[in-house]
């Protein structure tokens, strides 16, 4: 007769308590509650204007994914009425669990060969002058969707061949050749983010490390050079210092990242990871000084920056966007 084991510590793939263990041993005890008035310069208006109306119907027609909505961006209302978004491939199902993060998890079924002919079409027919194109992880394919990544950038360069394009890629797991064929089509920026200081990816990025990350990105830079930019993005609000923010902005730095970007993070729901504490614009300044003197090109740091957030200024433009969802963006 078999018997049942006991002595096992039971697992679950909660991303507040990622593998069963208890994040307040990492975060300490004393976190924000979920529901609580947060502070002044949070406060954004709703979506809701023409322009914001007018993508939102194109994206729907094309059926079409934008991490600005999968993982609620509280920029998406400014960010659309700029007539900018950021595009999300390889479907909305991601086959990681990272505690932060507010898009579905699961076992992905997307596969659409035609999808990166209907971005680039959506990209032209906004007139964009800079795209940001991004992807769930997608660690049960192959390739981890290297190839639609290659496909997405030639389409985007044969439809709309005067725009810039940003891409924000998974880490590929590390290899070196999903990594290769993306930068092979030479995007003009590549990202990829850290997302949290070294200390926190047991609690935020299970699945991945910063090692990995940081390999990612050197390699980008020695496998690119200068025809492509590269950049990559933290968040704060875990219970990281400033002094641990600035050295992994060091540690990136030394691995030839030149665009920085820093922002507060917002708890999605009670699954997700609780905020620790809240950074003021103050020190939020004092990240960008310090990045500053480390050398990059580029940094941005706010209360609500995020990657993708203003990314046509985060790079020199040589023309603003000409499509009907561009007209008056400033340049």
């Amino acid at each position: 007769m078999s018997t049942a084991r006991t002595d096992r510590p039971h697992q679950t793939r909660s991303r507040a308590n990622p593998g069963g263990m208890d994040v307040l041993k990492v975060l300490g005890a004393d976190v924000r509650p979920l529901r609580e008035r947060k502070p002044a310069w949070f406060k954004v208006p709703a979506p809701g204007g023409r322009r914001y109306r007018e993508l939102n119907r194109l994206i729907k027609a094309e059926n079409l994914h934008t991490v600005c909505q999968e993982a609620a961006c509280p920029n998406v209302g400014e960010c659309w009425e700029r007539g900018t978004a950021t595009f999300m491939i390889l479907g909305d199902t991601c086959t990681r669990r990272c505690g932060f993060c507010n898009v579905n998890t699961g076992k992905p079924t997307w596969n659409d060969p035609l999808e990166p002919a209907r971005v680039a079409r959506s990209i032209a027919t906004m007139g964009l002058r800079h795209a940001v194109i991004t992807s769930v992880d997608r660690d049960d394919l192959p390739d981890y969707g290297a190839r639609i990544w290659a496909a997405t950038i030639r389409q985007v360069r044969r439809q709309a061949p005067a725009c810039k394009i940003e891409v924000l890629t998974p880490d590929f797991r590390g290899q070196e050749m999903p990594l290769a064929t993306v930068l092979a089509e030479r995007p003009d920026v590549f990202n990829h983010n850290v997302e949290v200081v070294p200390r926190l990816y047991s609690v935020a990025r299970r699945g991945s490390t910063w090692e990995r990350s940081g390999r990612v990105l050197e390699n980008a830079k020695q496998m690119a050079g200068d025809d492509v930019a590269t950049k990559s993005g933290l968040m704060v609000g875990l219970g990281e210092s400033l002094d641990e923010v600035v050295d992994a902005l060091g540690s990136l730095r030394e691995r030839g990242v030149q665009i920085i970007t820093v922002g507060q993070y917002l708890r999605p729901t009670a699954r997700h990871l609780p905020v620790v504490r809240y950074w003021h614009p103050d020190e939020f300044k004092a990240i960008e000084e310090a990045g500053l003197a480390l050398g990059f090109d580029h940094v941005a740091a706010g209360p609500l920056v995020r990657s993708s957030y203003h990314a046509d200024q985060h790079v020199a433009q040589e023309q603003p966007g000409v499509g009907p969802l561009a007209a008056g963006v400033p340049a």
